[in-house]
């Protein structure tokens, strides 16, 4: 009875380039991970800082679960990813050093019925840089249609 159901941040991919991703593990409550479940979460306005050498995820919306016996304060709360020591390090070196950020890019379950978020080490777009994206994909789809119609 699992949902793989996948939340994606699509608008993270015209905002910035990406640069590596990365795989983490994230701390929820059970309610939380229910709420999941039934796809009740939104990354749009989601960011990660590093705080004390732990990476946290902010303003990642999670609504509150209705059958819940207790609820939890705040439905946008910080919550924290489990990363390797090494990684974080090296996450930390990068963003502080080139001036890159931490993106939460997607939310999934893994195999093993984790709640998995895919981060990606990210660098800002230019304006110029989003109008040639969206340039490329008008004409992907068109080509698309094209090819549609011939077939």
């Amino acid at each position: 009875m699992t949902n793989t159901k996948e939340i994606v941040n699509r608008r993270a991919k015209h905002e910035y380039h990406f640069l590596t991703t990365i795989e983490a593990g994230i701390v929820l409550t059970g309610p939380e991970v229910k709420s999941i479940r039934q796809g009740h979460v939104s990354l749009s306005d989601a960011y990660c800082v590093f705080d004390k050498g732990e990476l946290w995820v902010r303003s990642m919306y999670i609504k509150p679960y209705e059958q819940a016996t207790f609820h939890t304060e705040d439905e946008r709360r910080p919550r924290k990813l489990l990363l390797k020591k090494g990684e974080l390090k090296k996450l930390h070196r990068r963003v502080k050093e080139k001036g890159l950020t931490i993106v939460p890019y997607r939310l999934y379950f893994s195999d093993r019925n984790l709640v998995k978020v895919e981060i990606a080490l990210a660098q800002g777009k230019k304006s110029y840089d989003k109008r040639e994206s969206i340039k490329a994909k008008d004409t992907k789809r068109d080509l698309a249609r094209l090819n549609k119609i011939r077939l």
